[in-house]
């Protein structure tokens, strides 16, 4: 998709930690392994160096400037032990013969945030499990570390995709789908009912139909072209 219209600057990583400050968050990460930390870590962290002879004179610490160098520390660790993950060799699977394989390493996902609207993920920097279940934080593509977001794995999934011109007739009454809302002030994509169609000739601009849609974020309808759909991928 390419309407991720959420205008953000990027936040880069505060690089003004002294050595042993280095040193210390090293320590603290390699004990914490893959766990996530509690955000009280990063506090106490940065109330701790500012607090050091070895500060002074140097700008004061935000705890959220520790926070940013543990995600960034943490996500480059997820991506060098992806990169260790062995090939699967021809015959070393248990698969029964004829069962299709989905490749998981090409799959691309979308996210559903806060604000009920899906954003394409740009990579999952670590997880926790908490007691309405499992969650995930990702990162967002086009965003910066300031918009990284805890989100429940139902809210997870395989990114959706436009449907083509000639794929018109799969679309139903009553399918949901991920449809491009614009709005002075915004464009984002939400999911939406169908909820009726009125089906028209192609010419050479492809599909005619209109598609009369119900968003399921606030039940308000709206009648829209079929390239503002689209749909999950089908294996």
């Amino acid at each position: 998709m390419d309407h991720r219209l959420r205008s953000r600057g990027e936040k880069k990583v505060y690089s003004g930690f002294t050595t042993s400050e280095m040193e210390k968050m090293e320590k603290v990460l390699k004990e914490s392994g893959e766990n996530p930390l509690n955000p009280d870590v990063f506090k106490i962290l940065a109330r701790r160096f500012n607090r050091s002879s070895g500060r002074a004179g140097k700008p004061i610490l935000k705890w959220t400037d520790v926070q940013s160098w543990f995600i960034e520390k943490q996500q480059c660790l997820m991506s060098k032990n992806t990169n260790k993950l062995p090939a699967v060799q021809e015959g070393d699977s248990d698969i029964s013969k004829g069962e299709k394989v989905v490749d998981l390493s090409k799959l691309e996902f979308e996210a559903k945030s806060s604000d009920n609207a899906w954003y394409d993920v740009e990579v999952f920097i670590t997880h926790r499990f908490i007691s309405s279940g499992p969650e995930v934080l990702v990162r967002y593509v086009g965003f910066g570390i300031e918009e990284d977001e805890w989100i429940h794995v139902k809210n997870v999934r395989e990114r959706s995709i436009p449907i083509e011109h000639s794929e018109c007739h799969k679309v139903m009454i009553g399918d949901t789908v991920l449809c491009f809302q614009e709005k002075i002030d915004q464009a984002r994509y939400y999911d939406a009912q169908v909820m009726n169609i009125q089906r028209k000739l192609h010419d050479i601009r492809g599909c005619r139909c209109i598609f009369l849609i119900r968003y399921e974020h606030d039940d308000s309808e709206e009648s829209v072209r079929l390239k503002r759909l689209c749909c999950q991928p089908e294996y």
